[in-house]
């Protein structure tokens, strides 16, 4: 397992091309931390499903599924805790997850030590604008996991200056199955199996937004299913 690389992965667009892409030149290991949110069980089945399907062509490893609570962190009243994410509109800046990579890295970093792992990769895109997705903040927080972990581990953001409509373009090329991902803050249970993954996206949340945006952009039409 010591070549293989460690991929921070939510079942979501972005970091399920991002396995796809890395899984072309080595063995991947998904990660899935998950940290008390209340769409995380949603994520993790449909993770599997589309971990299934890639595993067919691709050098993926089983999905490791690790936790890092932070329900003593953040309070119950909030929107990410309760499940009412905002609103089809609202701009990124007000989705912020106070801290989320720094959890995420911790909880990796450990693990890629564990594993003899030296890389892990994660999905930020251009113009993310939270302070833990800067590439400043990617580089010290590589020193200082290398330095408490006594471990060389590299952390790497190959899509930190493409676009959400790149990102589809180029898992369209990849063959990606864009139907078995999940990019919604309040999936719906899926009936009557009449669809192949067993969550719905919302299709009122900022980020089914984000999602038909960018697939409008690429001129694709989506094909994961939504409830409205």
């Amino acid at each position: 397992m010591a070549n293989a690389t460690a991929v921070l992965f939510s079942a979501g667009l972005d970091s399920a091309v991002l396995v796809a892409d890395e899984a072309t030149g080595t063995a991947v290991s998904p990660l899935y931390i998950s940290v008390g949110l209340a769409w995380e069980d949603a994520e993790l089945a449909v993770a599997s499903r589309f971990l299934q399907r890639l595993a067919t062509s691709h050098p993926i490893r089983p999905l490791t599924a690790l936790r890092f609570p932070m329900t003593d962190v953040y309070p119950p009243t909030h929107w990410a805790i309760r499940g009412t994410p905002p609103a089809y509109d609202t701009p990124d800046e007000d989705v912020y997850l106070t801290g989320r990579n720094v959890v995420l890295l911790a909880k990796a970093g450990t693990w890629c030590a564990q594993h003899g792992i030296g890389r892990v990769v994660l999905g930020p895109l251009a113009g993310n604008p939270f302070p833990d997705a800067t590439p400043a903040f990617f580089a010290k927080m590589s020193d200082a996991l290398a330095t408490g972990l006594a471990h060389a581990l590299e952390i790497s953001t190959p899509y930190r200056e493409l676009c959400k409509e790149d990102v589809i373009a180029r898992g369209a090329a990849l063959g990606v199955p864009f139907e078995l991902t999940l990019s919604c803050m309040n999936p719906v249970p899926a009936r009557g199996g009449a669809t192949e993954v067993p969550y719905l996206h919302c299709g009122a949340c900022s980020k089914c937004r984000e999602r038909l945006d960018a697939f409008r952009g690429a001129g694709m039409a989506d094909p994961a299913p939504y409830a409205q």
